[in-house]
């Protein structure tokens, strides 16, 4: 059986680019595609970090739903 080994190196910026630029255009479009998932997650991640509260509740939240689902209803209606 064998065994997965697992290499660590440490590259700075300008080799990677160098690296980068002999992948061929495919390779290079997935490149970017996860590196634009990879930003988008952590600035998604950021975002959620800043809406996080212990003040509110599921059940402050559903209530809140229901009155606003009531005065959408009631001007619809024309009530």
């Amino acid at each position: 059986m064998k065994t997965a080994l697992s290499y660590q190196i440490q590259l700075n910026f300008r080799q990677i680019m160098q690296i980068v630029r002999q992948l061929p255009a495919d390779d290079k479009i997935k490149l970017s595609k996860e590196l634009e998932k990879d930003v988008i997650n952590s600035k998604l991640t950021r975002l959620l970090k800043s809406f996080k509260t212990n003040e509110l509740t599921e059940d402050m939240i559903n209530q809140e739903c229901e009155i606003v689902r009531e005065k959408l209803y009631t001007k619809s209606h024309g009530n």
